[in-house]
């Protein structure tokens, strides 16, 4: 018994530690950005891919207007990062980065670890609570109901959050892809919806794999 209630706190700790570092890796890493010397590189890459049935044989590669770089399909300018990203998701305040090709499947393992972190730390709080109706337990009591109702609002958002980019990466799609499906001349000149869904398991597959 004094193992397990030495091993709880520690798990719990190592727990935080790892959601703190998969966080600093994925706020300060390049998360895909495209660089002028990996044009022609990236031209090659891209244009193979044109060439498979599913994707849109019409659509040329555009250069940025802001950055000048030879955008890859799939890439998007971030003004607040001023840099086209590859396989661009959305820029998140939370990390003050963009998710992008190189750091989107750590994002998706920071807000997994991040989830257990806050569920087992909404445990923790709901079982110190011994509801009593009267203004001393309250006094006493109001830091640990505070946190207890932050947290449920924090699992909440993280939850909804980690549930819709594992659609989207099941479907092998982007948040902006998603939300600006009608503005993108790769997926608004397609014959296909999504030209780049390749089934359920081999999109979750290439993505995590």
């Amino acid at each position: 018994e004094l193992r397990e209630e030495l091993l709880r706190p520690l798990g719990f700790a190592l727990l935080v530690l790892c959601s703190v570092l998969l966080y600093l890796k994925v706020s300060l890493m390049d998360p895909g950005f495209v660089k002028p010397e990996e044009e022609e590189k990236a031209g090659e890459a891209e244009g193979q891919s044109l060439e498979t049935p599913q994707a849109p044989g019409a659509v040329k590669l555009r250069r940025c207007g802001y950055c000048l770089v030879k955008q890859p399909m799939r890439a998007r300018h971030c003004q607040l990062c001023r840099h086209c990203v590859r396989r661009y998701d959305h820029h998140c305040p939370w990390i003050e980065n963009c998710v992008g090709e190189r750091n989107h499947p750590l994002f998706i393992a920071y807000l997994g670890v991040q989830l257990v972190v806050l569920l087992w730390g909404g445990h923790v709080a709901w079982s110190g609570l011994n509801f009593q109706h009267s203004w001393e337990w309250l006094q006493h009591n109001i830091f640990l109901l505070v946190s207890f109702f932050l947290i449920v609002i924090f699992t909440t958002v993280v939850l909804l959050l980690l549930v819709s980019h594992l659609y989207l990466i099941s479907c092998n799609t982007t948040t902006w892809e998603f939300m600006s499906h009608h503005r993108i001349s790769y997926l608004r000149h397609s014959e296909l919806e999504n030209p780049f869904d390749q089934g359920i398991l081999l999109n979750l597959w290439r993505f995590f794999c």
